[in-house]
């Protein structure tokens, strides 16, 4: 290990989070919040600690895998724990976990809170709030490799941030390739923000929300999040977060005008086929309830605003957004499920969303096709192939370690977090929206609830979900190795 590649590469890192702090303190100091002192001194503090530690030169400036990884995890946290110091600094969140606990559910864009006043916030620390999904989103790492790195081994650190089974360059340098990504990202994110302001929300909940729905996080402003913007609002925002889980690579193809290889994406494809096919049987719940008892489970007034929640509700849980525009606590049995079953599945591979991941569920369903027809016929040899290319066997062999991977980790936190005493399907579905970086769940943690009743331990547990949800589990587990960590 390179300690001194890894310090040095944090304290660039740090200082970047400084940067991203004056954008908030500038809107304190607009709006004469006194909390605008706390973000700067926080900002201040951030880059002289960034600066001293990139004053600690190694010898040897190359990134490895396992300094990559490293790196990835302990930025995570460390962005986790000074973005809270303004949060508890200001006294609006008391405990000193609860603030990490928001602050890590904000950059890991899982939009998971435990705060029972949301609008209580000064306008300010919302901001910061939000913003910290917009900068998770794409990835905090890989905004340095666009504009503050100069390492010749940026690869592996962006193989170790973004998200599904393999990465690729978009075009030959690394560098270009993260400028490219968030050249797309912030241009898709002004359009939403015009959007949103044409369809009449208000210029600053527009951009908190634009934050929000880019990153796939799901804080809002208003204690309801969506519920009570207008239709025109909602759609859009369903609309934006349908594009920001498509994975981003497919916009680089669209850039380029080559319109014949979007027609082989079998991971956009299938994407959309699920989301389609899940929003109708969700909306098909919803009518049937109100077929039967004369009512909507959530109080819906007609069969068009059924479909468009319907829609909503499914598109904000399957790209791990979070957003909610009806309590889908009190819906029926049939929809609630196939909520929690798109929980797992995720959005694209290469956005910004979380879960499991398409390409992911993709494969696993091919292997098992191929392992079926290899017992009919014995003989033949057949390769898994995604979007018309042959799956490599490391690749398939790190799809399903991670899977394995996932599941330990889920029934470990599942057991810890059951010692609370809640109900199986509060506990269940909190550690599978942590995790999978959603945000609510259902039962207690619902559009309605949070995760403030939860012991310490239990919210640790879910910040470390969290991390290692969005981080793809390895580079958290490659960090807490002990092996790691041996200079040989």
């Amino acid at each position: 290990m390179n300690h001194k590649v890894v310090i040095s590469t944090i304290g660039k890192l740090i200082q970047l989070e400084g940067v991203f702090l004056l954008l908030p303190t500038l809107i304190g100091v607009f709006l004469h919040e006194k909390e605008f002192l706390v973000l700067a001194i926080t900002a201040g503090a951030s880059v002289i600690a960034g600066t001293l530690l990139i004053q600690i030169k190694p010898k040897k400036t190359q990134i490895r895998a396992k300094e990559g990884f490293v790196i990835t995890a302990l930025v995570w946290l460390i962005f986790s724990i000074i973005g809270a110091i303004p949060f508890y600094a200001s006294g609006n969140i008391k405990s000193l976990t609860d603030a990490i606990f928001e602050t890590a559910s904000g950059f890991t864009t899982t939009g998971a809170s435990i705060l029972t006043d949301v609008e209580a916030l000064p306008k300010c620390l919302l901001f910061w709030r939000s913003f910290t999904h917009w900068i998770g989103g794409m990835g905090i790492l890989v905004f340095m490799l666009a504009f503050a790195s100069s390492s010749a081994d940026e690869m592996n650190i962006m193989r170790a941030e973004s998200p599904g089974p393999s990465v690729e360059k978009m075009v030959p340098k690394v560098k270009e390739t993260a400028i490219m990504l968030y050249a797309i990202y912030t241009v898709m994110t002004v359009i939403l923000i015009l959007a949103l302001i044409i369809a009449g929300m208000p210029v600053f909940d527009s951009v908190c929300h634009a934050f929000g729905t880019a990153g796939t996080g799901g804080f809002g402003v208003r204690g309801d999040s969506i519920a009570s913007y207008n239709t025109a609002c909602q759609t859009i925002i369903t609309i934006g977060m349908m594009m920001f889980g498509v994975n981003f690579s497919v916009y680089y193809l669209i850039f380029m005008k080559k319109f014949k290889d979007l027609l082989h994406s079998e991971e956009v494809i299938t994407y959309f086929a699920i989301y389609f096919i899940a929003s109708i049987l969700v909306t098909i719940g919803t009518v049937n309830g109100f077929l039967h008892s004369g009512t909507y489970y959530a109080g819906f007034d007609s069969v068009g605003k059924a479909i468009h929640h319907s829609f909503f509700q499914v598109a904000s849980v399957m790209t791990t957004t979070g957003f909610a525009t009806k309590n889908f606590n009190l819906w029926a049995t049939m929809p609630k499920a196939v909520m929690v079953l798109v929980m797992f599945v995720g959005a694209c591979a290469g956005s910004t969303g979380g879960g499991i991941k398409v390409s992911r569920i993709i494969i696993y369903f091919k292997e098992v096709v191929r392992e079926l027809q290899s017992y009919i016929h014995p003989s033949s040899v057949k390769s898994i192939r995604l979007d018309g290319k042959a799956v490599s066997k490391d690749t398939i062999r790190t799809t399903n370690v991670f899977l394995m991977a996932y599941i330990f980790i889920f029934v470990g936190s599942l057991i810890i977090i059951c010692f609370d005493g809640f109900d199986l399907v509060t506990s269940f579905t909190a550690v599978t929206a942590t995790i999978n970086n959603i945000g609510p769940g259902l039962g207690m943690v619902g559009p309605t609830g949070n995760f403030a009743d939860f012991s310490l331990l239990s919210k640790w547990v879910f910040i470390f979900d969290m991390i290692a949800g969005r981080l793809e589990i390895f580079p958290v587990l490659i960090m807490l190795s002990i092996k790691t960590w041996r200079r040989k």
